[in-house]
């Protein structure tokens, strides 16, 4: 069966000779696998190539088959054509940082189209941008909402958060966060993209408040591992 939707990659590994195998997310289905067969193999092929870059917004059809781990693309064109995502080399660590996060977190095979919706918005948002120091805090802070663990912002005038139970306590505990991280924490709690712009943090600042979020999905996330691309993402970007 034909199905048309759009999709946004994930992931890409070389599989034998001349094919990749490309994670995406889609819009339709959430989380898909595709075998591209011979995509390597000749320059018309190495053209293709091109669309499955990361974080890449398509539109695709599938040959869709129940029960098949990896599917088939039978066409593909790109959605949005961004205009600095994959040319700065900033925004490229963020994109390859990112990826390799979504890649770990997004395993519904499922529609979502919420969440969708706001990696699609937020990818344009960064594409266009120049003023996206702060973009993957943020970024990764919304991403909670549609993984079920979001602060609880019902209450937020305690003294600590506590990033086991996600709410905001009087008493600390094991993993109790307070001082900057606390502040910008609730500074960030429900402000647009458009508002980070008046949020100036340091690198130093910047990279202790990362390393909160990323134990933040750890605890919430069992499987959740630190990115692999941590590393060169603090060097090149901070």
């Amino acid at each position: 069966m034909l199905v048309k939707t759009n999709a946004i990659v994930l992931s890409k590994i070389k599989y034998r000779d001349h094919d990749l195998i490309v994670k995406c997310y889609t819009k339709n289905r959430g989380t898909v696998s595709y075998l591209l067969r011979g995509v390597l193999k000749s320059a018309k092929g190495n053209s293709k190539v091109a669309y499955y870059q990361l974080l890449s917004q398509l539109q695709i059809e599938e040959r869709y088959r129940a029960n098949q781990t990896l599917q088939n693309i039978t066409e593909v064109k790109l959605d949005v054509v961004y205009k600095s995502l994959h040319t700065n080399v900033i925004k490229s660590s963020i994109v390859m940082f990112l990826s390799e996060i979504l890649s770990s977190v997004l395993k519904e095979e499922e529609e979502n189209q919420e969440l969708y919706s706001y990696l699609e918005a937020a990818l344009v948002w960064l594409d266009q941008d120049d003023d996206f120091s702060n973009f993957h805090l943020l970024f990764l802070l919304n991403l909670t909402k549609y993984l079920g663990f979001y602060p609880d912002t019902l209450q937020t005038n305690g003294t600590y958060f506590n990033l086991s139970t996600g709410h905001f306590e009087s008493i600390k505990q094991n993993h109790s966060v307070s001082g900057e991280n606390l502040i910008l924490l609730k500074r960030l709690l429900g402000i647009k993209f458009d508002e980070l712009h008046a949020v100036k943090l340091s690198s130093k600042q910047r990279q202790s408040f990362l390393s909160m979020l990323l134990l933040y999905f750890e605890l919430h996330l069992g499987d959740f591992r630190k990115p692999k691309s941590l590393a060169i993402f603090n060097q090149v970007f901070n």
